[in-house]
């Protein structure tokens, strides 16, 4: 069955431009679905996909002169005279094909589409000489609008803040709220929300979180301590939500600052934590203060934590945030924080589990101190306030 992404539509309009499209993200998020329901609806008899994990596959680009290639590729029924379209899954199992795929964008009419399982790796295999020839785009775990599409129970769709804080409805929280449960408890990799029994999404979640661990992890890096690599993680998943000190991770896991740096740089690049760093009251700037870390999957951090119940439903929110631009976090000397700000948007957001008036009264107050024009109570629980978000609408 065909569970439409909200990527899907960027894709299929960039499918008509000249670059190469490099779909990137996660294992297991999806990333070769949806690229083969591209190529499926593909009006065109001149395609054909490639999948880099067969090393037959890998030999179509093996030439010495890659205008050979095309002899290869005859087999498939490609031919140079029209425009091409080669769909290639798994590029960084291929590194060498990348050069391949250069010569073939600038010498003929081709189109490239490729996967890859790893940011940390394809700014290595797509280097500056691809500049202005490719376009990327991120695939993440499910955000609770998509759970809901593969749920077969689509929700009413807001695009703005403002819209969203509109669209309260009582009657719709309780036909839904079961659903929001779910999805924090097991997340959003869709095999997970695709499977029926719990047992299922719990073996889905530890194979999905294995399979990273000696793909990416032990493919990718060349980490001496692996264990601390490991505990890192661990460590992670149970002070989501928080702001890291850095010394004291290191002095906990017996590892130098250095290496925690590295480690947490391969952790982000690999999509698997994020980092929010602080608010400076300008778009330009960063501070250098603690960041706060954020886990890709409330599946993975309620397997793998138990963390309590505050924090799970701030790592979802900011998981159902992360693709509206970029996030800091506010805290001033007193200790008043604001748990997300849209810098570029000037919109500050705060989570509760259940939103009250005096929440927004506060927030109000700190956002007009810093001058940012919209404020917003995301709510767990349903709230019929003015300027609060039921998290089930983000």
């Amino acid at each position: 069955m065909f569970f439409k992404r909200k990527q899907y539509d960027v894709l299929k309009k960039l499918l008509d431009d000249r670059q190469v499209i490099v779909l990137t993200g996660m294992r297991r998020v999806g990333k070769t679905t949806l690229m083969q329901q591209l190529f499926d609806e593909l009006d065109s008899d001149n395609k054909a996909y490639f999948d880099m994990e067969n090393p037959l596959e890998q030999l179509i680009f093996d030439e010495v002169d890659f205008n050979n290639i095309w002899h290869n590729l005859k087999q498939f029924g490609i031919v140079k005279e029209g425009k091409a379209f080669l769909f290639i899954d798994e590029i960084q199992l291929a590194p060498h094909v990348v050069k391949a795929i250069k010569y073939l964008y600038d010498h003929y009419d081709v189109k490239f589409m490729v996967t890859g399982s790893s940011s940390f790796y394809l700014k290595n295999l797509f280097p500056e000489s691809l500049a202005g020839r490719k376009f990327i785009v991120e695939l993440y775990p499910l955000d609770f609008e998509e759970f809901m599409v593969f749920k077969g129970l689509p929700l009413p769709v807001a695009h703005t803040f403002k819209e969203k804080a509109s669209l309260k409805s009582k009657v719709l929280f309780e036909k839904y709220k079961m659903y929001y449960k779910e999805y924090l408890e097991y997340g959003g990799f869709p095999q997970v929300v695709l499977a029926e029994k719990p047992e299922d999404k719990k073996r889905l979640l530890r194979d999905i979180f294995t399979s990273y661990f000696e793909k990416d992890v032990k493919s990718l890096s060349d980490f001496r301590h692996i264990n601390g690599f490991r505990d890192l993680i661990l460590l992670l998943m149970k002070r989501t939500g928080s702001k890291l000190d850095i010394s004291k991770i290191a002095s906990v896991l017996g590892l130098s600052r250095p290496t925690v740096y590295s480690y947490l740089s391969f952790l982000e690049q690999t999509y698997f934590v994020s980092l929010v760093k602080p608010y400076s009251g300008s778009i330009d700037k960063e501070l250098g203060g603690a960041a706060k870390v954020y886990i890709c999957d409330s599946g993975f951090v309620n397997m793998f934590a138990k963390v309590d119940e505050g924090n799970l439903f701030e790592n979802t929110v900011f998981n159902d945030l992360k693709t509206s631009g970029k996030i800091n976090y506010y805290q001033n000397r007193s200790g008043s924080e604001i748990d997300f700000i849209f810098p570029e948007k000037s919109i500050a957001l705060e989570v509760k589990n259940k939103a009250i008036k005096q929440h927004v009264q506060k927030l109000e107050r700190l956002s007009k101190t810093l001058n940012l024009n919209e404020y917003y109570v995301i709510s767990k629980e349903f709230s019929q306030e003015q300027n609060v978000i039921l998290a089930m609408n983000l």
